[in-house]
């Protein structure tokens, strides 16, 4: 059994028990979530696609982990002009442990 869900504006494939980290969401850690943006959800026999989500399906997590990607340099160069620059980037991130899809 699995589900497409979408959160912060991507899509993600889920299954139950999953560890999934998606971009940073408000919440305490051990604190649950409820995504409940399912854009298709499976059975392994049926298949329910949402126009444009399903408003019976319903993807339960736990928040594991708040924290920060590893630093990224993000350098701007122009040849013979004198121009550079440099700028760090962390992406803050939230581990979310999937508990249950919920359909009815």
């Amino acid at each position: 059994m699995y589900a497409i869900i979408n959160s912060g504006g991507k899509q993600y494939k889920i299954a139950e028990g999953e560890i999934l980290r998606v971009g940073k969401i408000d919440g305490e850690i051990d604190s649950q979530v409820i995504f409940n943006k399912v854009l298709l959800f499976s059975d392994n026999e049926n298949q329910q696609i949402g126009k444009p989500t399903l408003d019976n399906v319903e993807v339960e997590g736990r928040i594991l982990e708040q924290g920060k990607e590893k630093k990224i340099l993000v350098f701007k160069y122009k040849k013979r002009k004198r121009y550079r620059r440099t700028q760090g980037h962390r992406q803050e991130y939230t581990a979310v442990k999937i508990d249950s899809i919920k359909w009815s």
